[in-house]
C-alpha cells in the first residue's frame, strides 16, 4: 500500500483585527499570519478498505468526525469519488487549543497528502477552496509563507518572507475556544493595529518596523480568562525579546529576537516558569516552493 508523509508547521498572527460582524455570523478579519518551523508530521497511508482512521499519540487530538484532518480527508473523498481507504497518523508537536493553528495545519496538510497519494493534481487554489470549507485558516495552511488574509481569513494576498529572526513560543497550561474570544469580543472598544503599516514594513524588510507594528484585538478577551499571558509578555520583554505578542485567540505568547546571545537568555529565563516552550524560526516561503 502507498503511504507518504507531510510536514504541517505552525501559524502565528503578526497582526489581528476584527473589523465588524458580517451578516452570515462570523466576523470581517485582517490578519498577517507567518508560519514557523513547528510542526506536525502526518503519516499517510492507503488501506483496502474504504474507512479513513485518525491516531495520534496526544489524547486531546480526537481521532473521530471532529478531527479536521478527518474531515479533510473525508471532503477528498466525497468530492472525488475516492473509493480506497487511508490510515492518518497525526504526530503532534504543536500544543492544542493554542492559537498556533495546529488542527488547520493538519488538515492542510491531509489535503496536501491525499492530493499526492490519489494522484489528483489539484492546485494550491483548488485544494484552498475545499479546505475553506473546514476551518478559515486553512486555506492560508495550504500555501503557508506569509499573507495577508481577510474575508473570514480565507482570502489571502501573498507578502514577502519577515526579516529572519528567533520565535520563541510560550504556551500557559489552558487551552482557548476561539468561538468563545470572539463571542466575547467588543467590538467598539478595540484598539485596530496598524495592518497596513506591518505590510510595508515586510514588504521592506524593516525588522524593527515589524515588531513596532505587532497588534491582536483579542488579546484583551483572552487576557480576562488567562491572566498568565500578560505575565508571560512582561518576562520576555525582561529576558531580552524585541517585541512580544498573543498568537490567534491564544494562549501562546511569541517573541521575536534577532540574536544569538538574547535567545539563549530568553529561552533558559522562561523554561524556568513555563513548561511548554519552543524557540523555532520562520518559515518565508511557501510549503511548496
Amino acid at each position: 500500500m502507498k503511504k507518504l508523509v507531510e510536514k504541517a508547521p505552525a501559524k502565528i498572527n503578526l497582526a489581528l483585527d476584527v473589523r465588524y460582524k458580517r451578516p452570515d455570523g462570523y466576523h470581517e478579519v485582517e490578519m498577517i499570519m507567518t508560519m514557523v518551523d513547528l510542526v506536525d508530521r502526518i503519516y499517510i497511508e492507503e488501506t483496502s478498505d474504504s474507512s479513513i482512521r485518525v491516531t495520534s499519540q496526544d489524547r486531546f487530538v480526537p481521532n473521530g468526525s471532529k478531527n479536521l484532518a478527518y474531515q479533510a480527508a473525508l471532503l477528498l473523498k466525497n468530492t472525488y469519488g475516492i473509493t480506497k481507504g487511508v490510515q492518518i497518523q497525526i504526530e503532534k508537536t504543536i500544543p492544542v487549543a493554542a492559537g498556533l493553528a495546529g488542527g488547520s495545519s493538519d488538515a492542510a496538510a491531509t489535503l496536501r497528502g491525499l492530493n499526492r497519494l490519489w494522484n489528483l493534481n489539484l492546485q494550491d487554489k483548488e485544494l484552498a477552496a475545499i479546505g475553506e470549507k473546514i476551518g478559515s485558516d486553512v486555506p492560508f495552511c495550504i500555501r503557508g509563507g506569509t499573507a495577508l488574509a481577510t474575508g473570514r481569513g480565507e482570502i489571502l494576498t501573498k507578502l514577502p518572507p519577515i526579516p529572519s529572526c528567533w520565535v520563541v513560543l510560550a504556551k500557559p497550561e489552558i487551552g482557548i475556544s476561539t468561538a468563545d474570544v470572539y463571542r466575547n469580543l467588543k467590538l467598539n472598544e478595540i484598539c485596530h493595529p496598524d495592518v497596513k503599516g506591518m505590510i510595508a514594513a515586510i514588504q521592506k524588510g524593516n525588522y524593527e518596523g515589524v515588531c513596532s507594528r505587532l497588534g491582536n484585538v483579542l488579546e484583551s478577551v483572552t487576557e480576562k480568562k488567562c491572566p498568565e499571558i500578560i505575565h508571560l509578555k512582561e518576562r520576555m520583554l525582561q529576558f531580552g525579546a524585541d517585541a512580544v505578542l498573543m498568537s490567534g485567540s491564544g494562549p501562546t505568547v511569541f517573541a521575536l529576537v534577532q540574536h544569538d546571545s538574547r535567545l539563549n537568555r530568553l529561552y533558559n529565563g522562561l523554561k524556568g516558569f513555563c513548561h511548554t516552550v519552543y524557540a523555532v524560526r520562520s518559515i518565508g516561503q511557501c510549503i511548496n516552493q
